[in-house]
Order: structure tokens, then C-alpha cells, then sequence
């Protein structure tokens, strides 16, 4: 099976621009032969880079309401149809899509964002919204915290492929979680340096013996459009802020595809299941060597609300 990492940059807080760049990667993915195909994380509108730059953490800071305002109204509301364009080049091409959005769900009251990883499948279909279970960091002071209700699976071909966002993928049981339901292809999102992905992508193949795409995005100084406000404080002249670094592992833990470093690309490379058959001989994280007797997980798999009424 062919899948597609689509390095690209978003134009940063410029929702409708941005999905015309994802719908076109789309369909050149699907004209390489791709079923798959995988963008970085929050790539719609663009990760906050900002708030490492401009001293975020101030209490009741007019710049930061003023660019959380923009980062808010310029985030994907699915119940809008926000996706739906991104949908349609899905059914259209024939490919499964998994993309990373910042999401301003309704069903949280529509005034706070989620790191969200999204797929869709070939037909066109929303198949699952898994949202970040912990911001990282900074991200805590843009991101809601989410909940298990993404944490699924998705037969695809002949593989069953999950996905977690970022440093998400360093969690073991999130991890487990996914294993636990015949994950054989790993979906990593991330917002894109050789730092967040060169380690980590060849671990989880390993332990899950499994085949780990790391999808990233760039973010320049050319992305970002002048009309941002406080551009000159997030942004210095000619600077790549996140230089991609998407790769692929296969499941011993060798590279299919090394980190792509400081460009643009479509990378597509051809996955073979018995590869992941081969290497489950020594190591099933969920088969022959897990101890259910000893060890168990249990997943809250319910999307979490604030309310609930009965009428």
C-alpha cells in the first residue's frame, strides 16, 4: 500500500487559504497512488507558535485576548462545515485523510480550541476526532484538554492505523490503547523539527512492530501574513520556525523514509504487511506478549461535555 506524508506550511491563521494547500496536496497524493495521506499537527490555521515568543502567560494581556480572539475564529468548527471541501477531495480522490486541526468544537460551547487529529475516510467521512489528551506545555495556555472518545482504530487495506498528536505519542498507555485494538499503522502528527520526531518515530515502531509515519509542517517567516497582529514580536526576517522532519519507520525500527529536513514535500513510500507479520514472530505488544491476567488498561472512550440534559 502507497501512503503520503504533505510537508507543507499553512498560511498561518488563515483557515479557507490553508485548506486550499491541504486539498491540493490531497489530490497529488492521490494521483502518486496513495491511499494515505497524512498532514502535520494543528496544520489548520497553524500550530501557536507564538506563545513561546510573546510572554504569553501574562493574566488579562490585550495582545494575547487579541490574538487568541483571531487564533479562535480562524480555528475549524466542524459543525460549521469547516472540513466539509477537505471531505469532499477525500470521496473525490479516493484517499484516507488524517490531518491536524484546531478545533472549536460546539459541543465545549465553541469558545475554546482543541488540538485535534482528524480522519476521513475515502468516502468522504468524518471516521474519528481525536482530541489532544494533554497540551504540552505552553499549548495549556491555547489548548483545551481532551478525552479518549478519538482513541480508535481504522482498517485500512490490509493494516489497521490509529493516530495521536504530538508529545501524546510519548504517552505509554495512550499508546497501549491503540495497540490493544490491532494498530499495525501509526499515525504521529506533529508541528515539524528533527528533535520531535527522529527518536520517537523508530521507538513506537519497535515497541509496537508496527509501521509509524510522523506527518509534520513547516512554519517560515514568508507564512506568516503581515497583517498578523504583533508579527514582529513572533517572527524574525527570513526565519524557519518548524522545518518539518517527516519520516517513516518501518516495524523493526529501520527508516523507510528518513526525516525530510527545510522543504516542502510530498513523500510517499509503499508499506507491505507481511513486514508487520515478520516481526510480530518476536514481539505482539497485544498478542503473545501481554499478561491480561497481570497488566490491564481501561479506556474511558466517551466524549466529555459539561453538561447533559433530559428532556
Amino acid at each position: 500500500m502507497n501512503v503520503a506524508i504533505a510537508q507543507i506550511s499553512p498560511v498561518v491563521l488563515d483557515r479557507l487559504a490553508t485548506t486550499e494547500r491541504v486539498i491540493d496536496s490531497i489530490r497529488a497524493a492521490a494521483d502518486r497512488g496513495a491511499s494515505l495521506v497524512a498532514f502535520g499537527e494543528t496544520l489548520l490555521p497553524a500550530y501557536p507558535f507564538w506563545l513561546c515568543r510573546t510572554d504569553a502567560a501574562r493574566f488579562e494581556a490585550e495582545d494575547q485576548k487579541r490574538i487568541q480572539s483571531l487564533y479562535l475564529e480562524q480555528s475549524v468548527c466542524i459543525e460549521r462545515g469547516d472540513l466539509d471541501t477537505i471531505c469532499d477531495a477525500a470521496r473525490e480522490c479516493g484517499i484516507w485523510v488524517v490531518v491536524g486541526v484546531a478545533e472549536r468544537p460546539l459541543d465545549r460551547g465553541g469558545a475554546t480550541v482543541y488540538c485535534s487529529c482528524v480522519t476521513i475516510d475515502d468516502t468522504g467521512r468524518i471516521a474519528s476526532v481525536h482530541r489532544k489528551l494533554m497540551p504540552t506545555h505552553e499549548e495549556r495556555l491555547a489548548w483545551g484538554v481532551g478525552d479518549g472518545a478519538g482513541l480508535k482504530v481504522h482498517d485500512l487495506g490490509e493494516f489497521r492505523m490509529g493516530s495521536l498528536n504530538c508529545w501524546e505519542n510519548w504517552m505509554p498507555l495512550a499508546r497501549a490503547s491503540l495497540y490493544a485494538q490491532g494498530e499495525t499503522l501509526h499515525v504521529a502528527i506533529w508541528p515539524g523539527c528533527l528533535r520531535l520526531t527522529q527518536d520517537i518515530t523508530r521507538f513506537i515502531a519497535r515497541e509496537s512492530r508496527s509501521y509509524v509515519i510522523s506527518a509534520s509542517a513547516l512554519i517560515r517567516e514568508s507564512d506568516v501574513p503581515e497583517a498578523i497582529p504583533d508579527r514582529g514580536r513572533m517572527v524574525d526576517p527570513g526565519e524557519t520556525i518548524y522545518d518539518g522532519a517527516s519520516c517513516i519507520a518501518a516495524p523493526d525500527g529501520s527508516w523507510l523514509v528518513d526525516p525530510v529536513v527545510g522543504r516542502e514535500e510530498l513523500i510517499v513510500a509503499t508499506l507491505d504487511p507481511e513486514m508487520v507479520r515478520r516481526e510480530r514472530l518476536s514481539f505482539d505488544p497485544s498478542g503473545h506478549y501481554s499478561r491480561p491476567d497481570v497488566l490491564r488498561l481501561k479506556v474511558k472512550r466517551r466524549r466529555q461535555r459539561p453538561v447533559e440534559f433530559e428532556d
